[in-house]
């Protein structure tokens, strides 16, 4: 098969639109300084919520949701569905290795949503719901997105879409990579609870 360089536009594009770090951003203009000295570091929307301030993390969800949403559609929309699919994967790694920030990002899960939700509706929201679900009943951000992350490529499969399956299968394997030490706190009770106000 023929290589297509509009799929590797779709790479580039998706992760340069991934990596525009929307958390860091959005703290800095409220004035709440750099996002990356509290909590746990991170530039995605739990962190944002540590801060007390809900709007800014709801903000920060969406649109970190939305640039892999966006990527993907437009490049599903102007050159092909492999292309969009593409260019989700690529958003998502922009956002959890930003060349902007000497590729130390976020772990991803909102970009792994609307990349999901871009790429096959259904899918999406069936992993929204899981992570939601696991969110509300265990309180643990964390722990609500690996089990979104392990589910969401069953999903994809249950649904026929083999495509959407594979890329869900790679994104869920980066997450589980970005939660590495989040796992170790789950398993030895040190890992803090949705909203609180970790230092």
């Amino acid at each position: 098969m023929a290589f297509d360089p509009l799929i590797l536009l779709a790479a580039i594009g998706g992760y340069l639109f991934g990596s525009v770090p929307f958390g860091l951003v959005l703290t800095r203009l409220a004035g709440l300084g750099d996002i990356r000295t509290i909590g746990s570091g991170n530039i995605g929307a739990t962190n944002v919520l540590r801060t007390g301030r809900k709007d800014l993390a709801l903000a920060t969800l969406v649109l970190d949701a939305g640039k892999a949403g966006f990527a993907c559609l437009v490049f599903a929309a102007l050159v092909s569905t492999p292309a969009g699919l593409v260019a989700g994967g690529a958003a998502f790694l922009g956002h959890c290795f930003p060349v902007w920030l000497k590729f130390n990002g976020g772990k991803g899960v909102a970009t792994f949503l609307g990349t999901l939700l871009a790429a096959a509706w259904p899918v999406g929201l069936l992993t929204c719901a899981t992570w939601l679900g696991v969110a509300l009943l265990m309180r643990f951000s964390s722990l609500a997105a690996l089990v979104a992350a392990a589910a969401a490529p069953l999903l994809a499969l249950a649904a026929g879409r083999a495509d959407v399956a594979l890329l869900a299968l790679f994104l869920a394997v980066l997450i589980f990579w970005r939660h590495r030490t989040n796992i170790t706190r789950l398993l030895d009770g040190s890992e803090p609870p949705i909203g609180a106000k970790k230092t």
